[in-house]
């Protein structure tokens, strides 16, 4: 399935990583330049990674029959287009205000930023086949439960990959958007 997306695989090149080396993840918080702002910015991710797991787990939950698929289909509507629409609002955001914000500050990473954007636009595309599939689950739990219980398996298939890219995409933006924040003392 991952195959059906482009989706990037490769680490941020090794200059993109040299405020990282500098300033470690495990040294982000002790930071005097880590602000409520940055914790926000990184709670809204952990937010993403914990409702796309969410989705896998309900959906594997009902291919198990686990629960039922009324419930499935209500926690799907709910978590999906939690899911989808923040994405989608903070991508949008990042892209128009806050990556140029950090280009700015250091124009060395544009070039990492570049990479973050193609992932939002590619992220885009995997979301919308979600919604599509997650909406014709949704209308065939009231038409046919048998083959919505079929059509459960591409959202699990298409939540999996959201999961994985989320998983590369949001690490690799945090280690490359809060060092600069550190380092230039952003968003204080």
């Amino acid at each position: 399935m991952l195959d059906t997306y482009h989706i990037r695989t490769n680490d941020m090149p090794a200059e993109m990583q040299i405020l990282l080396d500098r300033y470690p993840r495990d040294s982000w918080e002790a930071h005097p330049g880590f602000r409520e702002k940055t914790r926000h910015w990184l709670g809204a991710h952990q937010g993403f990674r914990r409702v796309a797991e969410r989705i896998r787990l309900d959906t594997e939950a009902l291919l198990n029959k686990d629960i039922a698929l009324d419930d499935y289909v209500g926690r799907l509507s709910y978590f999906g287009g939690n899911l989808v629409g923040n994405l989608h609002g903070h991508h949008g955001w990042e892209d128009h205000s806050y990556f140029p914000e950090l280009a700015a500050a250091d124009p060395r990473f544009d070039a990492g930023l570049a990479v973050l954007e193609q992932d939002h636009a590619d992220l885009d595309r995997v979301l919308d086949d979600f919604t599509r599939r997650a909406n014709r689950v949704i209308k065939l739990s009231d038409l046919d439960a048998t083959q919505a219980l079929d059509e459960a398996g591409t959202v699990h298939d298409t939540g999996s990959v959201i999961e994985a890219f989320l998983k590369r995409h949001l690490t690799d933006e945090e280690e490359l958007a809060v060092p600069i924040i550190l380092h230039h003392r952003l968003r204080g």
